[in-house]
């Protein structure tokens, strides 16, 4: 029986993969166009990274230039401005506001997002979302550092507690913690989780992991005595 659900932001409960792609290809628009396709080749492999992590892994390992850090911040707020004010109005991924008003009624909700958490916490607050979670986490804490936080925090054993992300970086955090994980992959993606022990389901939509979930924490079912 699952005790505690634990959801990604980006690509889990929003549909915001599109925007930041198109933001991080803006703001590494001087990357010559090789360096480029490399850039957002590896934004998108990981997803469940921080921003700040891959400004630096783009700079050390795909330009080979130091990054200062008025350079770092420079980008950061280039990216901020870019992507803030979509994020609060960016649909939601099928099924999400579905789950979120009937599972946050049975059972514990936390958001762990690589979205530094000052931010995270003004988009959740903005769209309206902080009444459905216990607690929302974001960088520069790493995902399995505020997954074990919320195992401590409910006194949840690792299996009653699962994992839904999008990015293998979201699959580590739960092979490190120990927690069970489901994958989402919106339809046409590639499936990234090909050869990962411990993936015990993947999902289109949020309709789906509610399927998913049903005879555990999320039926209507639950209602009748």
């Amino acid at each position: 029986m699952l005790t505690t659900l634990i959801l990604d932001f980006d690509g889990v409960i929003v549909e915001s993969l599109p925007l930041k792609t198109a933001a991080f290809k803006k703001i590494f628009s001087f990357a010559p166009p090789k360096h480029l396709d490399e850039i957002i080749a590896f934004h998108l492999e990981n997803g469940g990274m921080s921003r700040y992590d891959k400004f630096r892994h783009i700079y050390a390992n795909i330009l080979h230039e130091e990054l200062t850090p008025e350079t770092e911040e420079r980008l950061a707020s280039e990216y901020v401005a870019l992507i803030f004010e979509s994020m609060l109005t960016v649909p939601y991924v099928e099924g999400a506001e579905e789950l979120l008003r009937d599972c946050s009624q049975r059972i514990p909700l936390y958001i762990v997002s690589a979205t530094p958490e000052g931010e995270m916490h003004e988009i959740a607050q903005r769209r309206n979302l902080t009444k459905y979670f216990v607690r929302i986490y974001g960088s520069p804490k790493t995902k399995a550092e505020c997954i074990r936080e919320i195992l401590l925090e409910t006194g949840a054993l690792p299996d009653e507690a699962l994992f839904v992300g999008d990015a293998p970086n979201d699959w580590d955090a739960a092979r490190a913690t120990g927690v069970r994980f489901v994958a989402r992959i919106p339809p046409g993606d590639p499936n990234r989780f090909t050869d990962r022990p411990g993936v015990e389901g993947i999902v289109e939509n949020l309709h789906e992991l509610r399927e998913y979930l049903r005879e555990n924490i999320c039926s209507s079912r639950s209602r009748t005595p």
